[in-house]
C-alpha cells in the first residue's frame, strides 16, 4: 500500500511538472471596419516536436467550417474563398517559428465570422489544447470627418479658432477620436487630442501653450469639436489638419483604432508684427540755443490693439557721429510709463500710433541724428510677454546753432627713451585759445601702433580728463596705471603731460592729444563744444639685444676628502633694464656628460636644494649673494662621490612688454667650469656572496654572508664603517629588484614592508660580514639574491669620507615545493570519506532487508518439502 501511495504520488508531480500544447488567439470579440486590413494572431507554445510549427486556419460560416489558409497544404482552401488567397486578399504570415498571422487586405461583411486556428500534433503526448477560436466582426464604414476652412490669414497676437465634425454610427458602439495637427512643409506635429476615453492628449511643443490657457477645447454636440488658439504666433502658421478615429475596447480593456480618416482644414498665414509695422518721424529740424525741439514719431501697424508698444527717442550726438552708436535720450514702456523723464526732457502719447518727444532749452551739445524706436510687445494668456518686432525710424538731423570756442594744440617730447625700461614723457599744450570763456579744457590721448605702410593702422585710447580733472582709463592700460607705471596730469589749464615710468618694447608707435572745449549748459552740467586734434607724433629708440655672461673663479682649492669647497661666480651684463638674477649650481662627472642640480637661489632670494639627496650632508652647501652682480658656492666635506666639474647657470629677469609688475625671462648664461678632483687614497674594497644552500624546503630558514674584502693596507677599524643593503629580485615579477633590509654606517636596521615572502633579519656577523636570513621561507622568497656595501673612512683630522656603493653578484634562492606534505592531508581527508559512506551504505542495506523483505524467509522451507 506504501508503494503503491509512493507511484501515485511521483506521477502526480511528474504531471504538474509537465505541461501540454498551448496555442492562442486573440481574446474576442473583435470588430473591424468595412474595407481596413484585419490581422488575426496565432501562437503555440510548450509544444514538442520541431521547432517550426504548422499552421491551419477555418471560419465557420452557415454552421459549416470552411478551411482558409494553411501553412503545409497548398490545396487546403475551400473553393469559395481559392479566389481571394490567389489575389492574396486573405494571406497568412509566418511571424516566427511558433507564430502566424492570418491577413486580410480589405475587410467584407461576409468576413463576419469566427475563425478557428489549429496546428497539426508533433508531440509525444496528447495534452493541452491544440486550436482556439476567435469571433471578428465587420461593421459598416459609418465614420465622416467634415472640418470648417479656418482663416487664411491671421494678423499676430490675434485669435483664431478651429472647427471640425467628426460623426459614426452610434448603434455600433464603437468611440471617437478627434486630432488637431500643424503640418509644415514634410513634418507634422499633434496639436491636441480629444478622446477617445473623453481624455485630452497635448502634443509636446503646445503643453505649456495649453497650460497656460493658450489653447482651448469647445466639445460643442452633435459631432462638432472646437479648438480656439487666444492668440497667433508666427510658428502657428501651416497646414491644419482634422484626423477622426473610430476606436474600439478590446481584451483587458485596451483601446484598439479600427478606423481612421484625415482631412486638411486649410492653410493659415500669420501676418508677423514685423511685417506690417512702420516707424516714421517727421523732417529735418533746425534751431537755435534754448529753443524747445518737438519731434512726433507715427507707428503704424496691421492690428495695433493687438500688441503694446515700447518707444524709446536715440540720438546720435553731431561730435560722435560716425565713432558711437546711437544712445537711448528717453523712453515709454509698454505700460505708459517714463522710467527716465524730466521737466526738460519728456515723450507722450498724442494718440494711437503717435508719440511726441520734447526737449527744452536745448543747446549745441543737442545736435546730432534723432531716430525713434518702437518695440511691439504680445502678452501671451499665460501672462508672459514677448517681443513681436522692433524698427527704428530712419534719422533725422537736428542741428543747433553755437558760437564755437577756438584753439591750437601742439605735442612735443619732454623725456626720450634710449632703451627698453627707460622713463619717457609727453606734452600736450594748448595755444592762441580765443572764445572759451567760462569754459574749461580736458585731454584724451591716443597710441597708433607702427605697422607696415600697406596694412590698416589701429588706435587705441590710453586716458583722459575731463572738464574736472577726473580720471578715466581704458582697460588696455589701467593695470599699469594703478600700479603707478603710467601717470597723466594738468600741469597748467593749459598743458597736459603723460608719463610712461617703464617704456616697453610696444610702447613704439605714433602719439596724439585731443583737447576738448568743455561749456556750460542752462540745464545744468558741462556739455563738449569742440574737439581740436593735436599732430600724431613718433616715439621710437634703437634697438640693443641684451648681453649677459658669467665668470666663475675657484676661492679653495680641495686637495682632499673632508677638505671645502668654494668658487665664486661674477656676471657682467649689457642692454638690461633693472634686471634680477636667478642662479643655478649644476655639475657634471665629466665635461659633456650628465649633468646634475645641486641648489639655486631665485631672482627673490628664495634658497632651494634640487637634486641634492644626501640627508645626512644638507648643511653641507651653501650658495649666497654676496654683491649686486656676485653668486658664492661653497660645499663643506668634500666626498670622493663629489668629484666632477662645476659651474653656475644664470638667468637675467626684466619686466616683461605690457605684462606691468610682472617678470619674464630675458637672457640666460652658463660659467666656465670649475672642477673638484683630488686623489683617491686608502685601501680598495670588494665586496662577494656567498650562501650554504640555494635549495630550501617551505617553512625552512635560509642564510646568506655578504663579504667585504680589503686590498692594500687595511685601517683600524674604528676608522672604518660600512652601509649594507640586500636586494630580492623575482624573476617572474615585473619591479625589479626589491630592498629587503639596510644596516646604516652607525649599525641601525631598517626592513621594507613585505610584499609577498617572509620575514627577514640582517646581522653583522664580523667585522667586515653581514648575514642575512629569510624566516620561514614560502614561494615568494624565490629568486636572484645580492648585496650592496658602501664604505666610510675616517681621515686623520676626523672628517668621515664616503667611498663608491659596491655590488656583489647575485645568488639564486630555491624553494621546493613539498608534494607528500601538501596532499597527505587531502588523501587522508578523502579515505575517510569514503569508509563513513561504505559504512552507511551497509547499515542501510541491513536495515532494508530486515524491514522490507521478511516474506522472503520462508523461502528455504519451501524448498525442503520439494525435496521431501
Amino acid at each position: 500500500m506504501k508503494n503503491t501511495v509512493f507511484v501515485y504520488f511521483v506521477l502526480f508531480l511528474m504531471m504538474g511538472l509537465c505541461q501540454g500544447r498551448v496555442v492562442k488567439v486573440a481574446q474576442g470579440p473583435l470588430t473591424r471596419v468595412v474595407g481596413q486590413p484585419v490581422s488575426l494572431r496565432c501562437d503555440v507554445s510548450d509544444y514538442d516536436g520541431p521547432l517550426e510549427q504548422d499552421f491551419e486556419w477555418q471560419l465557420l460560416r452557415g454552421g459549416q467550417w470552411l478551411k482558409i489558409i494553411s501553412t503545409f497544404d497548398v490545396t487546403f482552401t475551400d473553393p469559395s474563398l481559392q479566389g481571394r488567397v490567389d489575389s492574396h486578399d486573405i494571406a497568412m504570415e509566418r511571424l516566427g517559428d511558433s507564430a502566424v498571422e492570418l491577413r486580410i487586405r480589405s475587410a467584407r461583411a461576409e468576413d463576419s465570422a469566427t475563425y478557428r486556428c489549429s496546428t497539426p500534433s508533433t508531440d509525444t503526448d496528447i495534452s493541452g489544447n491544440y486550436e482556439a477560436e476567435v469571433q471578428l466582426r465587420v461593421i459598416g464604414d459609418s465614420l465622416k470627418v467634415a472640418p470648417s476652412a479656418p482663416p487664411a490669414v491671421v494678423p499676430e497676437g490675434s485669435p483664431f479658432g478651429l472647427r471640425c465634425n467628426a460623426t459614426r454610427n452610434p448603434s455600433e458602439r464603437t468611440h471617437l477620436s478627434v486630432t488637431w495637427s500643424l503640418r509644415k512643409g514634410a513634418s507634422s506635429e499633434d496639436i491636441l487630442t480629444f478622446g477617445p476615453d473623453g481624455k485630452v492628449t497635448v502634443g509636446s511643443g503646445f503643453t505649456q501653450r495649453y497650460a497656460g490657457g493658450g489653447l482651448r477645447l469647445h466639445p460643442r454636440g452633435d459631432g462638432e469639436f472646437g479648438l480656439a488658439l487666444t492668440e497667433a504666433l508666427p510658428a502657428d502658421q501651416g497646414v491644419y489638419v482634422c484626423t477622426g478615429r473610430e476606436w474600439v475596447q478590446e481584451g483587458d480593456g485596451v483601446w484598439q483604432k479600427i478606423q481612421e480618416k484625415k482631412v486638411e482644414m486649410g492653410e493659415v498665414r500669420v501676418t508677423p508684427t514685423a511685417q506690417s509695422m512702420t516707424v516714421t518721424v517727421e523732417d529735418n529740424t533746425t534751431l537755435s540755443v534754448d529753443e524747445t525741439l518737438n519731434l512726433t514719431c507715427t507707428v503704424a501697424a496691421d492690428d495695433l490693439d493687438a500688441v503694446s508698444l515700447e518707444v524709446a527717442w536715440l540720438v546720435v550726438p553731431s561730435a560722435g557721429a560716425g565713432s558711437t552708436g546711437p544712445q537711448v535720450l528717453v523712453q515709454m514702456g509698454r505700460n505708459g510709463v517714463v522710467p527716465d523723464g524730466s521737466e526738460l526732457v519728456g515723450v507722450s502719447r498724442v494718440e494711437t500710433g503717435s508719440f511726441r518727444l520734447t526737449m527744452r532749452g536745448v543747446d549745441r551739445s543737442d545736435s546730432g541724428l534723432y531716430s525713434c524706436r518702437v518695440r511691439a510687445w504680445i502678452r501671451k494668456s499665460s501672462g508672459e510677454w514677448y517681443q513681436a518686432a522692433e524698427k527704428t525710424s530712419d534719422p533725422v538731423q537736428v542741428l543747433v546753432t553755437l558760437i564755437e570756442p577756438d584753439f591750437r594744440v601742439t605735442l612735443r617730447t619732454v623725456v626720450t627713451p634710449k632703451l627698453s625700461g627707460d622713463p619717457t614723457e609727453l606734452e600736450c599744450g594748448v595755444t592762441d585759445v580765443s572764445r572759451l570763456g567760462e569754459g574749461r579744457l580736458g585731454v584724451s590721448w591716443h597710441y597708433t601702433e607702427n605697422t607696415p605702410s600697406d596694412a590698416p593702422a589701429s588706435t587705441h585710447a590710453i586716458a583722459a580728463l575731463d572738464e574736472r580733472g577726473n580720471l578715466q582709463l581704458w582697460d588696455e592700460y589701467r593695470e599699469r596705471a594703478e600700479k603707478g607705471h603710467l601717470t597723466l596730469s594738468r600741469v597748467k589749464p593749459d598743458t597736459f603731460k603723460l608719463r610712461l615710468l617703464h617704456t616697453q618694447d610696444s610702447d613704439r608707435g605714433a602719439y596724439s592729444c585731443t583737447v576738448s572745449a568743455w561749456t556750460y549748459s542752462q540745464k545744468g552740467g558741462w556739455k563738449k563744444s569742440k574737439d581740436v586734434h593735436s599732430e600724431p607724433l613718433d616715439l621710437a629708440w634703437t634697438y640693443k639685444n641684451p648681453r649677459l655672461g658669467v665668470v666663475a673663479r675657484r676661492l679653495r682649492e680641495t686637495s682632499t676628502a673632508g677638505s671645502t669647497f668654494e668658487m665664486s661666480c661674477q656676471v657682467i651684463e649689457q642692454n638690461l633694464q633693472s634686471p634680477e638674477y636667478s642662479v643655478l649650481i649644476r655639475v657634471e662627472e665629466t665635461v659633456g656628460g650628465p649633468t646634475r642640480k645641486i641648489m639655486s637661489l631665485s631672482k627673490d632670494s628664495i634658497l632651494q636644494l634640487e637634486d641634492w639627496k644626501e640627508l645626512d650632508r644638507l648643511d653641507s652647501v651653501v650658495l649666497e649673494k654676496t654683491g649686486p652682480l656676485e653668486f658664492r658656492f661653497r660645499l663643506y666635506r668634500a666626498q670622493v662621490s663629489d668629484r666632477g666639474f662645476y659651474f653656475c647657470d644664470i638667468s637675467a629677469w626684466t619686466r616683461g612688454p605690457g605684462s606691468g609688475n610682472n617678470w619674464t625671462k630675458a637672457i640666460s648664461a652658463e660659467s666656465n667650469k670649475i672642477e673638484i678632483d683630488f686623489p683617491e687614497t686608502g685601501p680598495s674594497f670588494n665586496v662577494s656572496i656567498r650562501s650554504d644552500t640555494t635549495n630550501v624546503f617551505p617553512g625552512e630558514t635560509a642564510k646568506m654572508q655578504c663579504d667585504v674584502t680589503i686590498q692594500g693596507p687595511t685601517p683600524n677599524a674604528d676608522d672604518v664603517s660600512y652601509e649594507v643593503k640586500w636586494f630580492l629580485s623575482r624573476s617572474w615579477g615585473p619591479e625589479g629588484a626589491v630592498l629587503l633590509a639596510s644596516m646604516d654606517r652607525w649599525g641601525t636596521v631598517r626592513k621594507s614592508p613585505r610584499n609577498g615572502s617572509s620575514d627577514c633579519s640582517l646581522e653583522r656577523t664580523g667585522g667586515r660580514s653581514f648575514g642575512l636570513s629569510i624566516h620561514s621561507t614560502a614561494d615568494g622568497d624565490s629568486g636572484q639574491y645580492h648585496c650592496t656595501a658602501t664604505p666610510w673612512l675616517r681621515s686623520p683630522a676626523g672628517a668621515w669620507a664616503r667611498g663608491h656603493d659596491l655590488t656583489s653578484s647575485t645568488v639564486f634562492l630555491t624553494v621546493n615545493l613539498a608534494l607528500w606534505d601538501s596532499m597527505k592531508q587531502p588523501l587522508l581527508y578523502g579515505a575517510g570519506a569514503s569508509l563513513a559512506v561504505g559504512l552507511l551504505s551497509v547499515l542501510l542495506g541491513l536495515i532494508c532487508a530486515r524491514c522490507c523483505c521478511r516474506r522472503s524467509l520462508h523461502t528455504p522451507l519451501d524448498v525442503h518439502m520439494e525435496m521431501d
